[in-house]
């Protein structure tokens, strides 16, 4: 009978000094990892579409607003240093639709604690406009258009790594010659080229 309280209470003190040692070791761990947010929350994209349907054989625009968390910034399409990586958006239009032009705003000059230079950036919030031809034979219908937006965001002493997030569109493509209506003009203006 003692010789198996023993065991029950070294396997206990042994469970115990195990806990003790995850919790206490692993907290700077623990504490580092959530200092920063995963690259991927950085940015929060949403898209408009110029056009609501889209008629067969016309030109559309998809708005890609992008809002950046606050205290970050990420690198201008046309980065200042060869060293950086660019902001870039890239669509995989369906058959039938051709991007026609890509416009990216220019970046804003901001001086960081670990560069010499300022560096052309994007905070707050940026608008890319991305140009597409319909075919006169382009598959009828709602459907997604989806882009990959690629980034590296950076706070003023520290970067994350490059990530790539999905960013889709939805679309509504009609036969030629139907009537079709403008949308959100406040993201088309040409103010916003």
């Amino acid at each position: 009978m003692e010789k198996s309280n023993r065991k029950v209470s070294h396997r206990a003190v042994f469970t115990a000094a195990l806990i003790f040692f995850a919790c206490f070791a692993s907290t700077p761990l623990a504490l580092a990892q959530t200092s920063l947010p995963p690259a991927s929350a950085v940015a929060s994209p949403k898209t408009y579409v110029s056009l609501q349907p889209i008629p067969r054989g016309s030109t559309f625009e998809i708005g890609v607003v992008v809002g950046i968390m606050p205290g970050f910034h990420m690198n201008a399409h046309k980065v200042s240093e060869d060293y950086l990586i660019p902001t870039n958006l890239t669509a995989k239009p369906p058959a039938g639709i051709k991007e026609v032009q890509t416009l990216y705003p220019e970046g804003t000059t901001l001086k960081l604690s670990f560069s010499d230079q300022p560096l052309l950036v994007y905070t707050k919030q940026f608008t890319v406009r991305a140009k597409f031809s319909v075919a006169a034979n382009a598959a009828l219908g709602k459907m997604n258009l989806p882009f990959t937006l690629q980034y590296q965001a950076c706070n003023d002493s520290a970067c994350l790594p490059p990530v790539r997030i999905p960013v889709i569109a939805k679309i509504d493509i009609a036969p030629a010659g139907t009537k079709t209506r403008a949308m959100s003009p406040n993201i088309f203006s040409d103010k916003q080229k």
